[in-house]
This record gives structure tokens, C-alpha cells and sequence, in this order.
């Protein structure tokens, strides 16, 4: 690797981790309210009498109500760490890749893109997102409960691994690295391929993209990515439960179970608060990165 290639894989690794922290700070709130709205429906939740709510609204409310403003907050810790160190590997890892796949005039086709993005998805997944959301969902599924167990990231965690081993903390990687793959597949293709379209019918420069312009291009790649992913986000949430080993054998087994009991329009429980999220979260990443980007080139 040439100097000018540490220099660009380093300044992929920095933007994208900075951008993921501010991205997962300012958008946890509905993070945890996609999260709760997808595990309840599940029999062992509601066996376990965890809290059903009416809508992503009455989620919100009712949290804030019940346990005010830290409530909304529960499990970002995890959350955050795992959202900056995945940031930093997703567009290391993308932007690495798509380096790779350019041809010979240097252009990058749309399969060649999803590629790219597929590949990074799937490295974050197995190495960051399984653990952070794991612990995520659990403390989250715990707040529903009539009688919380955790009394925060670091009990759970040990909890988790005293009980399960290293694997509890692990749940579900599978759907994480299918989840993952599928939203950085299709969500970097369609910023790449809308900025594409930018550059070509205006005179943006493709390396000055003005502030206001890539938040755009990212609330647009974000809402086009929960719709096209959202059966693997519910599913990964379910596989993560505390409960999973006990209603799940595994993946496809969870997307029978869901779609069977609750109907295929379950496969999308959660949608809303996930668009909220997805919608800035995809803005505040690509505009941030593209502002910490300029700072250091």
C-alpha cells in the first residue's frame, strides 16, 4: 500500500468513525423505539409481561412519562461505541473496495457499487454491530419488563457471557451481518449513484459536495434503505432477544415464525421509527463524513 493509499484508508477510518458517533448520538431515541416496537408480538415477551405499546408515539411518550428523558437513552452506550467503530470500518472498508473495483477508466458500475457496500455491511456486521446490539437490544428489552434485571451495559454484558459464554454476546450474527450487508449494499449504491447524478447535470465537484447537498443525497439513501432491509432488521431484532433460543431455531425459522403469527406485514413492524432514524442518520453520516473528508485532504 502506497503512502497516498494509508493517507486515504486513514482519512476513511477517522471521518467515518466521527461521523458515526454524532449520527448515533443525535438518533438514538428512535433507535429505541423502532427496538421496542419490534420485540413485543414475540410469546415469550408477552409472556415475560413486557410492556405493549400502541404505536411508535405512545412508545415514546409512555418512556418518557415512566423513566423521563434517560429513558429514551437506554443502552446508548453500547450503542454509540459500536455506531462510531462501525462507521469507521463500514467506509474504510467501502471506500477500500470500491478502489479495487474500479475499471480501467477509473468508473464504477452500480453492480460494482453493491458489491463494495455488500462487503463492508458484512465486515461491520461480524466484527462491531453483533456485540454493541446485542447488548443494545437487551438492555432495551429489559426496560420493558415488569421487573428490570440489568443494572447497566457493563452487568449486562457480564451477565450475558456468565451465563451464555462468549456467544451470548454474539446472538444473532448471522442476521446482523445479513442486515448490515443489505443496508450498506443498498445504501451506499444509491448515495454513490444519486451523487453521480449531482455531479454530472450541475458543476458540484465531487470532492466539494456543499453541506446541504450530501445531507440530501443521505436522507434520500436512508429512506430507500429501510424499505428494501426492514424484514432483516426485524428479524436480527428477534434473533438478539433474551428470549430467541426458546422461540427461534434460527433465521429463516424467525421469518416463518413472524410472518405465520403476525401476519407478512410484521416484517416491517418498526418501520416508521426506523425511517425517522435511517432518514437523518443516513443524512448526518454522509455530510458529516464528506465535511471531516474536506478538512483533512
Amino acid at each position: 500500500m502506497t503512502s497516498k493509499q494509508k493517507d486515504r484508508a486513514t482519512h476513511s477510518l477517522v471521518a467515518g468513525t466521527i461521523a458515526g458517533a454524532v449520527e448515533g448520538a443525535i438518533t438514538y431515541p428512535t433507535e429505541l423505539v423502532k427496538t421496542k416496537m419490534q420485540l413485543q408480538g414475540s410469546q415469550q415477551y408477552i409472556a415475560q409481561g413486557g410492556h405493549t405499546y400502541k404505536g411508535p408515539i405512545d412508545c415514546a411518550s409512555t418512556t418518557f412519562k415512566t423513566q423521563g428523558v434517560g429513558g429514551l437513552y437506554r443502552g446508548l452506550t453500547p450503542m454509540l461505541l459500536g455506531n462510531a467503530a462501525k462507521a469507521g470500518v463500514r467506509f474504510l472498508t467501502y471506500d477500500s473496495v470500491k478502489e479495487k473495483l474500479r475499471d480501467v477508466d477509473g468508473k464504477l458500475s452500480m453492480p460494482r457499487m453493491m458489491l463494495a457496500g455488500l462487503c463492508a455491511g458484512v465486515i461491520e456486521g461480524a466484527t462491531v454491530v453483533a456485540p454493541s446490539e446485542t447488548i443494545k437490544t437487551r438492555l432495551i428489552h429489559d426496560q420493558c419488563m415488569p421487573q428490570p434485571k440489568y443494572r447497566g451495559m457493563v452487568d449486562c454484558v457480564q451477565t450475558a457471557i456468565r451465563s451464555e459464554g462468549i456467544s451470548g454476546i454474539y446472538r444473532g450474527v448471522v442476521p446482523v451481518m445479513a442486515r448490515q450487508g443489505a443496508n450498506s449494499c443498498v445504501r451506499f449504491a444509491a448515495y454513490d449513484t444519486l451523487k453521480q447524478l449531482l455531479v454530472t447535470h450541475t458543476t458540484t465537484d465531487a470532492k466539494n459536495i456543499p453541506f446541504a447537498y450530501s445531507f440530501g443525497l443521505g436522507m434520500a439513501a436512508g429512506t430507500i434503505t429501510v424499505y428494501a432491509t426492514m424484514p432483516f432488521d426485524v428479524v436480527k431484532t428477534r434473533m438478539q432477544s433474551p428470549s430467541a433460543k426458546l422461540e427461534y431455531k434460527n433465521s429463516l425459522q424467525c421469518v416463518w415464525r413472524v410472518a405465520s403469527d403476525e401476519g407478512p406485514a410484521a416484517l416491517w413492524k418498526g418501520a416508521t421509527p426506523r425511517l425517522s432514524r435511517l432518514m437523518f442518520s443516513g443524512a448526518i453520516v454522509f455530510a458529516v463524513y464528506e465535511e471531516v473528508m474536506k478538512l483533512m485532504r
